[in-house]
């Protein structure tokens, strides 16, 4: 499935990211979501908003290693990142300072973390501090964290879209949610879905992505011609639901669980009619299972028969 994000056409019900009042004091008004359930409008510091790319090419340069990590006695490039330090769940540095500035830094960037809506294992530690250990939902990282993050991996983003750059981040993170729940809800227990873990695969392309790529060389206006900028898999669990229920009285025990791999693309799509940038998720579940397999080709099916349907 793929969601574009700065649609006009697009409709959801997942309320718009909170506004940073630390934005500067020349920033444009910030409009709001209305209630009646039309269009959501991408973040106000979003760069959707603006008819260039610019803010859109900073988003994608984040998963680009700088130039500057290159020894400066021999000049030989090294890889920038202390793979002993990292958190093997999720590829982020493990412990990752909330508030401490790196070297150089000469921006103050705010250090709150804002909370999803995507829920996960009550008591959960997997992601670290930077992911608020131990609540009921996933915490994004602060600004801080975030840049804090990209020059301990050796990635280089200007101190001033850090800003633009979380608030997109969260805002596809929340996107690529709904997507994932549209699978999930297909399903018994699904719910009560909870995100377990994930890990982050950017250069890494999934079979998929692969295999568009390759037909977007002979059908390049039905397929993609460029790959994504970002690969994600999430591992999502859901309670399994007994085929005969419980008595009242039985021993609680904690609750049986199966769990689903979701692989997610991130695609730049191109501008829409207003000539907003635009972004595009690709979110299924990962064919390693008889049921994910299953789903998928009953997904397909009922697209392909709707699109027969509304060209009649």
């Amino acid at each position: 499935m793929k969601w574009n994000i700065g649609s006009s056409s697009s409709t959801s019900s997942i309320p718009p990211i909170p506004v940073d009042h630390s934005l500067p004091p020349d920033h444009p008004s910030i409009p709001t979501a209305s209630s009646s359930g039309s269009a959501l409008e991408p973040p106000p510091q979003c760069p959707m908003h603006q008819t260039n790319a610019s803010s859109q090419d900073q988003f994608k340069s984040t998963s680009k290693l700088s130039s500057r990590n290159a020894s400066d006695e021999g000049g030989i490039a090294k890889c920038p990142i202390d793979h002993n330090s990292m958190n093997p769940l999720n590829n982020i540095p493990a412990n990752l300072s909330a508030i401490a500035r790196q070297p150089g830094q000469t921006m103050d960037l705010p250090t709150e973390r804002t909370k999803s809506t995507i829920p996960r294992p009550e008591g959960s530690t997997l992601g670290g501090e930077a992911y608020g250990a131990g609540g009921s939902v996933w915490d994004y990282p602060s600004p801080q964290q975030f840049y804090n993050a990209l020059v301990r991996k050796g990635w280089e983003t200007p101190e001033e879209s850090i800003q633009v750059v979380v608030d997109i981040h969260n805002f596809i993170n929340e996107q690529a949610w709904a997507e994932v729940m549209k699978w999930e809800k297909r399903l018994p227990g699904g719910e009560d879905a909870q995100l377990a873990r994930f890990t982050g695969r950017p250069g890494e392309l999934s079979p998929k992505a692969r295999m568009h790529l390759w037909l977007g060389k002979f059908f390049p206006n039905s397929f993609n011609t460029e790959p994504p900028f970002d690969r994600h898999d999430w591992i999502v669990t859901r309670p399994v639901i007994p085929a005969t229920p419980k008595p009242a009285d039985a021993p609680k025990y904690p609750r049986e669980e199966t769990s689903t791999r979701y692989v997610i693309d991130y695609y730049s799509a191109p501008p829409d009619e207003e000539g907003n940038p635009v972004f595009s998720l690709d979110v299924r579940p990962a064919l390693d299972s008889f049921e994910s397999v299953s789903e998928r080709i009953k997904v397909s099916w009922e697209e392909w028969r709707s699109q027969n349907s509304s060209s009649q």
